[in-house]
């Protein structure tokens, strides 16, 4: 009998009738002979409403508390399917993270999953139940509950399928697959059949909201195949694997936008080793993640400029963790929140000579001014002005005929 993991996000049991809807997806499973794990998100917009609450009370309201208080969104909606499940006839009780346990480690509302205790998940299934699990928290060494950031229930599910060695993972979300760029941006996007997990991973990290990239990496490091579905409409989804098995040839595979970037430029940075590691340590310290970096040739071998990005949340502290910095002295900073990044992935551009020249001909094409460069093996990402990214995208998805 085959094991199956079935995660379910906000939206899909943002309602009771959602649920309901849930519910009758499970049973489907449960009818073709399944063991089936469900893991579930707290309903769609209950964390926004908890961390609203939690402003109110402190501006500084206490780490442990508040993934407690996060906590609390998935017990409900956990709760709901069990009951849901019973009431149509089938075996189903909820799990909370501390039950099992899922075990974590790392800080708090960023922890990640180290083990899942899963001798009575499995008992459980061969008694022919349904355990519904909550998703995106788990238990620290101190018996604290934690949770491991936004769309982290993703994360929780693959955890579970490894540990319960399932033969499938299906992540129940909003949209039927994952696309070649966002189809909210572009109207001719598509849905991609398969994708590599090394491609899924760079998409999720430069701006598409399908999966989590910690969740993502997880997956490939435990090898476990991921199917995304719509749990709003019966089609096939997207399987993220690492077999290169009923690949096409694309060179291509996705294009990646984001939306809350922000450019700092420090000029006339004194050129000597160690400026850029004074610059960048107490962003690291304040967790400011610093993403596409430019440093300029000095000419006269004293000065430089550097240019980097952050994401335009982390600008204000940026801003003063600069400006405060005692071990770097410059001639002017300055920032602009009015940029995006564009992004190309595909595996295919390894062995393909002149994507580079054909992507920056694509955007000069349409006038489309490239402020930052930067590149990996399997990805280029340009920045741009925020005002031209539909445009970018628009061009560069005509261009890797992927329309």
């Amino acid at each position: 009998m085959k094991t199956v993991v079935l995660k379910f996000g906000g939206t899909s049991v943002g309602s009771i009738d959602r649920i309901k809807k849930v519910c009758k997806i499970i049973s489907s499973y449960k009818k073709k002979k399944y063991k089936v794990v469900v893991i579930s998100s707290a309903m769609s917009g209950v964390t926004n409403e908890l961390v609203n609450k939690s402003k109110l009370i402190s501006n500084n309201f206490d780490k442990a508390e508040y993934d407690t208080l996060l906590s609390t969104g998935e017990q409900v909606s956990c709760a709901l399917i069990a009951g849901r499940l019973n009431h149509i006839g089938f075996k189903s009780r909820s799990w909370l993270s501390w039950q099992i346990p899922i075990i974590t480690e790392g800080p708090y509302s960023a922890a990640r999953i180290n083990k899942v205790v899963s001798k009575e998940v499995l008992n459980y299934l061969k008694s022919g139940g349904i355990p519904v699990i909550t998703g995106f928290q788990g238990i620290n060494k101190n018996y604290r509950l934690t949770t491991i950031g936004r769309s982290g229930s993703d994360a929780t599910a693959i955890m579970l399928a490894k540990f319960v060695k399932a033969d499938e993972c299906i992540i129940y979300t909003d949209v039927d697959g994952v696309y070649t760029t966002d189809p909210r941006q572009y109207k001719n996007a598509k849905k991609i059949k398969k994708i590599f997990y090394d491609e899924m991973l760079e998409m999720a990290s430069l701006g598409s909201k399908v999966m989590q990239p910690t969740s993502v990496q997880d997956a490939k490091l435990n090898k476990i195949n991921i199917q995304v579905k719509s749990s709003f409409v019966s089609k096939p989804g997207t399987l993220i694997t690492n077999s290169a098995k009923a690949f096409s040839d694309q060179i291509i595979t996705g294009i990646s936008s984001t939306k809350n970037d922000a450019k700092i430029t420090i000029e006339g940075v004194k050129d000597r080793p160690g400026v850029a590691a004074s610059i960048f340590k107490p962003l690291s310290q304040n967790l400011v993640n610093v993403d596409m970096v430019v440093q300029n040739i000095s000419l006269n071998g004293k000065e430089t400029d550097l240019t980097f990005t952050i994401k335009s949340d982390d600008l204000k502290k940026t801003e003063k963790f600069i400006k405060q910095n005692k071990k770097i002295s410059y001639k002017k900073l300055s920032f602009d929140k009015n940029v995006s990044k564009v992004s190309i992935i595909g595996v295919g551009m390894i062995t393909t000579p002149g994507i580079t020249y054909r992507m920056f001909q694509a955007l000069a094409s349409k006038k489309i001014n490239i402020l930052v460069i930067s590149t990996s093996e399997i990805k280029i990402s340009v920045l741009v002005a925020t005002n031209q990214v539909k445009k970018a995208i628009a061009v560069l998805h005509k261009e890797f005929k992927l329309d």
